[in-house]
């Protein structure tokens, strides 16, 4: 959730701090904070609110120095208030940090460092790693020297996180150790750039881009010291770690606004894009299959497979669900798509020749994460779909497939879910032509995914058409989504876009569903979204708009173009491009994405940055 930032270099550190967590606001928007140390002396500035508050109060009350860190907060333990906006002072003043993660035992670890005298000013438990780390550092003095001395600040970093249960990103500075930036991760990302003469630490590469194209992924139970003139990380186990510095392949007009006005806007509209690189290189038109390079297990290992299991949340879980009709249909490969967070508590039969995909945009979604090391753990072979290089399900995973969307700076995801269901259809495509499906049939899946940006780019043409559609309704407070098999997911994702950044409440059904309970919420202040483009049961899907429209409930319909009849019995028809069934989740999607972007517009809330939500889910 949270951003963290940190710089050691030669730069004035206060406006370079301030410009990575306006970056890396997406992660969390509900306070913001920097740490400036200036010889023994480290100042804080913090604000509830957004970025902007914290430039604000630094415009009035100017920070210097050349090393420092910051946070943006996404809150777990306490309000949205300055006093609990990071970074956190420990004792006296001589330790400073910023946070991202939850400390699972933070309440009795209060109350010890309570009864020692410490006061708490906040209700937040990284307070409780600041005074922890401060009493540790007083006791590492007292036994072994100075304040000054870095191992003694390791030490004292080393015995408090041997006290801590949970997860963590750290930044920290010493008060009396003036040259120097200590991270430690456990479970929360972070990643450090290397410059020339500088050193730069995040929650990820973004506020990295245009400052070097060299990074080094901490993995858990790393500690990282970074110094103007060095680097070193050591495992809390195994001591000293060689550092391996990786190319950042991001650039900067990656995370630009460019012409658009919000980012998902912007995200929407790059998808014929962000598709296209998705299918590169990876359709084999000779051999009539995909090109899947990045699993790491051999075609006979792939043909012993028996069952595959995609586990994902949220959006991703959606594109999984997508995923499991496709490969059902084409592979021929029974499929089950589990929540993460319930797949990581539960213990389900699972046999040796069962494959775990975990698919994640960011690659750092915490209970993904778990179940996948559950399953890994178990003996299960364990890829991962994946957006972000470097990330730590794409590092832990046995192997995967790269999306190659780019970043997506939009906390309601758009560009990831429809580049998710390409690559799952791609995968699809490579397991049937490994175990059954014809020739021709694959030439023929092979055509159809060539088509697909085009595809896009002719159903981003509804954008007029649903703005239109989104003026008339956006004031109803209850939507209902719908539809069948391929599209059914389509519902459920269209349903999440609208509550995500509208605030509408909204629900996804199998349309034949809801004659069993749901159609009791249908009235004239409920509108209905039909996803019902041409297929195998188009009669049916409008036998179900029927029953609708029989109860005076509003119908919109997502539907293909030249389809007239449906315009005789829906209210208002948005069409998109007629494709065939299995494809239609990714045309379908569209006008869903720009329907939840519209009204929300108007209803005036902030498109990207939805309250209560934050981009890269990394706390439980």
């Amino acid at each position: 959730m949270c951003g963290i930032v940190g710089y050691v270099g030669y730069r004035p550190v206060a406006e370079l701090l301030l410009e990575g967590l306006h970056r890396l606001e997406y992660r969390g928007y509900d306070s913001a904070g920097i740490a400036v140390q200036y010889g023994n002396t480290i100042e804080v500035r913090k604000k509830a609110g957004r970025v902007s508050e914290l430039a604000g109060l630094l415009k009035a009350q100017p920070l210097v120095g050349k090393i420092g860190i910051g946070h943006t907060r996404w809150a777990t333990h306490g309000a949205t208030t300055d006093q609990n906006s990071h970074p956190h002072v420990g004792g006296n003043g001589e330790v400073v940090i910023v946070h991202n993660g939850v400390i699972e035992n933070y309440d009795i670890l209060r109350r010890q460092l309570q009864t020692l005298g410490y006061v708490f000013r906040s209700q937040t438990d990284t307070e409780v790693v600041a005074h922890l780390l401060a009493h540790n550092l007083e006791e590492q003095t007292r036994l072994h020297g100075s304040p000054e001395d870095l191992d003694v600040c390791l030490k004292a970093v080393e015995v408090t996180l041997n006290l801590l249960k949970g997860t963590y990103g750290l930044g920290i500075l010493f008060r009396d150790l003036p040259d120097t930036v200590i991270a430690a991760r456990c479970g929360s990302p972070l990643v450090i750039g290397v410059g020339k003469d500088e050193y730069f630490l995040a929650s990820d590469a973004s506020p990295l881009v245009g400052y070097t194209k060299e990074v080094v992924y901490l993995s858990d139970n790393e500690v990282a010291v970074l110094r103007a003139d060095a680097l070193r990380i050591d495992h809390r186990s195994n001591g000293s770690v060689n550092v391996s510095v990786k190319t950042l392949e991001q650039v900067a007009s990656d995370t630009d606004l460019g012409q658009y006005e919000h980012y998902m806007l912007k995200e929407i509209y790059e998808q014929p894009t962000t598709i296209e690189n998705a299918l590169r290189g990876r359709l084999d038109n000779e051999e009539a299959t995909a090109v899947i390079g990045g699993l790491n297990l051999s075609a006979k290992d792939l043909r012993r497979i028996d069952r595959i299991v995609l586990t994902a949340c949220g959006t991703s879980w959606h594109s999984g669900l997508v995923g499991e009709y496709v490969l059902e249909e084409f592979a021929r490969m029974p499929t089950e798509v589990e929540y993460a967070s319930e797949l990581r508590y539960r213990n389900p039969p699972m046999s040796d020749r069962t494959l775990v995909f975990a698919i994640t945009q960011s690659g750092e979604t915490a209970d993904t994460l778990a179940a996948m090391r559950e399953c890994k753990r178990k003996g299960h072979p364990t890829l991962a779909i994946c957006n972000v290089v470097g990330s730590t399900i794409a590092r832990e995973a046995d192997g995967g497939i790269y999306l190659h969307a780019g970043p997506e700076i939009g906390v309601a995801s758009t560009k990831a879910f429809t580049s998710q269901v390409t690559v799952l259809t791609l995968l699809a495509l490579y397991l049937g032509r490994m175990r059954h499906m014809s020739y021709p049939a694959g030439k023929r899946i092979i055509r159809q995914l060539r088509d697909m940006p085009e595809k896009i780019s002719k159903a981003l043409e509804c954008h007029d058409k649903v703005r239109e559609v989104a003026d008339k309704y956006h004031h109803f407070n209850n939507f209902l989504y719908l539809g069948r098999l391929y599209n059914f997911p389509v519902a459920l994702e269209g349903a999440l876009k609208l509550k995500e950044i509208s605030y509408i409440h909204a629900e996804g059904y199998p349309a034949a569903e809801m004659k069993h309970g749901p159609i009791a919420l249908v009235d004239q202040q409920t509108p209905s979204v039909f996803v019902i483009p041409r297929g195998g049961i188009y009669p049916k899907v409008v036998s179900n708009m029927e029953e609708i429209r029989a109860r005076r409930g509003p119908v919109i319909a997502i539907a293909c173009e030249g389809d007239t009849d449906i315009a005789r019995i829906a209210d208002d028809v948005i069409y998109v491009p007629d494709v065939e069934e299995y494809l239609q989740p990714l045309v379908c999607a569209i006008p869903l994405q720009l329907l939840a972007y519209h009204v929300a517009l108007l209803r005036g809330c902030n498109v990207d940055r939805p309250r209560n939500l934050a981009k890269s889910v990394t706390v439980e």
